[in-house]
């Protein structure tokens, strides 16, 4: 979670000890606006992440944010985690190539390159297999930078990254709240974010339980 204002950023609350958002979320709000001085009624933008990611905690986090977009009557804005991810570091003349793992063997990949301080996205986000995102973030002719999980994408390249492909840095590879909130202050639109409810999470893929329940009804 991350508090801004403008383009400065107030306070910043990261734990990566495996909690579940239940656990913390509210609880590192008040700590946050307590340490800033900010009241809740200052706040004008709500940004949350939108996924690909975990089902439930993408869940559990908008819901959060709809609540408190409610309840204080501000915008809400939705933001796409991988470009979230590339807005970690911003170099130009590189591929800025963000994964996430999506469980059994393959990942969410998608890229971007900084341009003038503005990211600019190269192509969709897929569903791919370690070969598949070497083989697209390739067809950028450009060098590249892994960010997010890219430590199981790695494992699974036996011979190693190509010269033209790095991993970021490990502070700068998993995603930030800092990150979320500048890309959702380059994508706000004041008259768009004013819808609070119905926002949908981007999935991508469907979860284990509907293709379990799909792979049943096909058996019977």
């Amino acid at each position: 979670m991350a508090l801004c204002r403008e383009q400065e950023l107030l306070a910043e609350y990261t734990i990566n000890m495996g909690l579940t958002h239940s656990e913390g979320l509210l609880p590192q709000l008040e700590q946050l606006l307590a340490r800033t001085g900010v009241k809740k009624q200052e706040i004008e933008l709500l940004a949350v992440s939108m996924g690909p990611g975990s089902f439930t905690g993408l869940r559990i986090g908008l819901a959060t944010a709809e609540a408190m977009a409610y309840a204080w009557q501000c915008c809400l804005h939705g933001v796409d985690t991988l470009k979230a991810l590339a807005y970690n570091i911003q170099l130009e003349g590189l591929v800025l190539s963000p994964v996430l793992d999506a469980q059994k063997g393959i990942g969410f990949l998608g890229w971007s390159s900084s341009l003038w301080g503005l990211l600019v996205v190269l192509g969709p986000v897929g569903v791919v297999t370690g070969r598949e995102a070497l083989e697209r973030i390739a067809l950028q002719g450009m060098p590249a930078l892994l960010l997010g999980e890219s430590e199981r994408l790695v494992k699974k390249i036996p011979e190693g990254l190509p010269h033209w492909l790095q991993e970021a840095p490990t502070a700068l590879r998993m995603p930030k709240a800092s990150s979320v909130a500048w890309a959702a202050l380059a994508e706000f639109d004041a008259e768009a974010d004013k819808k609070i409810f119905g926002l949908e999470p981007y999935y991508i893929r469907r979860s284990e339980a509907e293709e379990l329940w799909e792979k049943k009804q096909q058996q019977q």
